[in-house]
């Protein structure tokens, strides 16, 4: 009966052809967008790796996750550099990361930190910073900038910078009396870092004496500014990392309870999910559309069925004549539905490995969307399990119609 299918699927090959590539297109759809949804999530959670709590002013975590890791927003206050120099000293941290926000570069923002933040910071599965070329900073005025800035504006080492007074992709005030040079540039990661020109925490207060109100009343050349304290008034947020875990959840609590100013501490995997859950709502819609797709697919495929069965009512009757039963003709038009499923699905698989192995490099380069190539998940394995059942389901329509096909109705039709 195989033999019998294959066979009478070729003599329609024009039409079969073209259901196959319907359904094809339907599955690449399905599963691609199961990948990049799989892929999505997990970058999203691995977007900081390795921080126990992030700290900073008294605000919603979700507030302080988007403006502290993502840069995004803006903080409702800053944290005295007094307050953070005495929570660094708790007992149990083992590595503290500041983080200063609120200028720009040609819009990306820009990151006062310091040293630690290229020792300790992590990313993806515990992945390290790494430097693509030059060094971390060392003077006041050096920078590092990411992956992201480096190619879109395309800075090479020892270029000079100007940073720009506030977060907005246009300013008008400029520090452009103290620029910085650039010193080191960043390994691709994916993440927000790729899009961030970090630089020391005493260049951020260098260029900004003088200024008051948002307004520059002093000019200072930079040997003048590098003998003034330049030891940093506030930060925006800072990273923790602990020596025990077990820890974590009694100092958040006393960070929380913190008398000298409102702080807030939060748990980045508790943010993340959280997150992620207000983000789930276009994950869900973009999977429900390719669902859809599919089943327009395999509608597709019923509507060829079921219009090709009444040019096949003599052929059928052949069969009856020859001694196929109704049974016999019921089980042809669900093999030839089920081949259909299968031979879209294959070709479906086909054409999404094809696409990954052309399209990975540019999404991890352009969006840290790693797509590696692999058996399918168990979750694109249960797709493509309903694909094949629903593409059975829809041939049982036109089978069931040629199982009341009789003899004698095949026959007498008039050519």
């Amino acid at each position: 009966m195989l033999i019998l299918a294959l066979k009478s699927l070729w003599a329609r090959r024009l039409t079969a052809g073209l259901t196959l590539m319907a359904i094809a297109i339907s599955v690449l759809l399905l599963l691609g967008v199961e990948k990049v949804r799989v892929e999505l999530k997990d970058s999203f959670s691995r977007t900081l790796s390795g921080t126990d709590l992030i700290v900073g002013a008294r605000t919603g975590q979700i507030n302080l996750l988007l403006y502290s890791v993502f840069r995004l927003g803006n903080p409702t206050n800053n944290i005295s550099w007094d307050s953070y120099q005495r929570i660094k000293k708790q007992s149990g941290i083992a590595w503290t990361i500041p983080i200063a926000l609120g200028d720009s570069h040609q819009g990306f923002r820009v990151l006062g930190t310091n040293q630690d933040y290229f020792k300790h910071y992590a990313y993806g599965r515990q992945q390290a910073l790494q430097l693509a070329q030059g060094r971390v900073f060392n003077n006041t005025f050096e920078a590092v900038i990411g992956a992201d800035v480096a190619r879109t504006l395309g800075y090479q080492l020892d270029d000079s910078l100007i940073i720009a007074h506030g977060a907005g992709n246009t300013s008008f005030s400029l520090h452009d009396d103290l620029p910085f040079t650039l010193v080191g540039i960043l390994a691709p990661t994916g993440t927000p870092v790729d899009k961030t020109v970090h630089v020391r925490l005493d260049g951020l207060e260098a260029i900004h004496l003088g200024w008051e109100t948002g307004r520059k009343t002093l000019n200072l050349s930079a040997e003048q500014a590098l003998v003034q304290d330049l030891t940093p008034k506030s930060i925006t947020a800072f990273l923790v990392g602990m020596h025990n875990k077990v820890q974590v959840f009694g100092l958040q609590r006393a960070i929380n309870n913190y008398r000298a100013e409102p702080l807030s501490a939060i748990l980045p995997a508790a943010a993340l999910h959280e997150l992620w859950g207000l983000l789930s709502m276009a994950e869900k819609a973009i999977a429900f559309i390719a669902v859809f797709v599919v089943i327009a697919g395999l509608l597709g495929m019923l509507t060829t069925l079921l219009a090709g069965l009444s040019a096949r009512r003599r052929e059928l009757a052949i069969l009856r004549a020859l001694g196929a039963g109704p049974r016999h003709l019921f089980g042809l038009l669900i093999l030839e539905a089920l081949l259909l499923t299968a031979l879209g699905i294959s070709l479906g698989l086909a054409l999404l490995y094809g696409a990954q192995l052309s399209l990975a490099p540019w999404l991890q380069a352009q969006h840290g969307l790693l797509l590696p190539l692999g058996w399918p998940s168990i979750s694109e394995w249960r797709l493509i399990g309903l694909t094949l059942l629903a593409g059975s389901v829809m041939g049982m329509l036109p089978a069931l119609r040629a199982y009341f096909y009789s003899l004698h109705d095949g026959m007498s039709i008039d050519h």
